[in-house]
């Protein structure tokens, strides 16, 4: 099920979404050079991606890391879907948390979910990065904010339909999850940061639940790139 676009309407022109979409664009052409070179594209992942087992060994070193990494991607598909999901569920969230506060939000999104990533495989030796954390931090807080708005859908990848927001994101968030837990002993993910995902969700509905205080679901005032040669977990 990909989301193609909402049909809510925003009161204000979302310019931090955009701001943080443009950022993870430049970073990604900045890297794009290094992926030429797969000891290049290998030396700068784990450099400014997140390693866990570095992380935990000195949190002195590299602790910036969990700040680059959140706007790194390894690829054209991952950045894509990454932006997709942005561009599609960000605007309404900045809307309604104003954009001071959604910068914040978002931040502190990427923070929560490589906190349960790095909970959850603290001896990783394997670079994070990608922004799905925060965006799923985005999508928690949409669901809470518009859980019955209407989201174009392609299901199955090519038969467009429309579904509820609590519809898509709830099925995307119990998929994080199922591959989350079944990850669970083995080292085994698809190079997917699940735990990152679950734990980014899981902060966008609690904290949006925390500022809204039960008033969040208030209508609104309108309704042949290759990948790089080594191992990195993505969100």
């Amino acid at each position: 099920m990909l989301p193609l676009r909402d049909h809510l309407q925003t009161r204000s022109f979302p310019f931090v979404n955009y701001a943080l979409i443009a950022a993870n664009i430049a970073v990604f052409v900045l890297e794009l050079p290094a992926y030429s070179d797969p000891a290049a594209a290998e030396a700068l992942v784990r450099t400014w991606g997140l390693v866990p087992a570095r992380l935990f060994a000195d949190p002195t070193l590299g602790i910036e890391t969990v700040f680059t990494s959140m706007f790194m991607h390894g690829g054209l598909a991952h950045i894509g879907g990454n932006m997709l999901y942005l561009w599609i569920f960000g605007n309404n969230v900045e809307d309604r948390l104003g954009r001071f506060r959604y910068l914040v939000f978002y931040l502190a999104g990427g923070l929560a979910a490589a906190g349960l990533e790095l909970a959850f495989g603290p001896n990783s030796a394997v670079p994070n990065l990608g922004a799905s954390g925060a965006i799923a931090a985005v999508l928690g807080s949409y669901l809470v904010l518009f859980p019955r708005a209407q989201v174009r859908t392609l299901l199955f990848g090519f038969i467009p339909t429309t579904f509820r927001a609590e519809i898509v994101l709830g099925l995307w968030f119990i998929m994080q999850l199922f591959d989350g837990v079944g990850g669970l002993g083995t080292h085994v993910n698809g190079g997917v940061a699940y735990w990152a995902h679950v734990g980014g969700f899981v902060f966008g509905v609690l904290a949006t639940l925390a500022l809204f205080r039960g008033g969040a679901g208030r209508k609104p005032a309108s309704e042949g790139l290759g990948e790089p040669g080594f191992t990195v977990s993505r969100q």
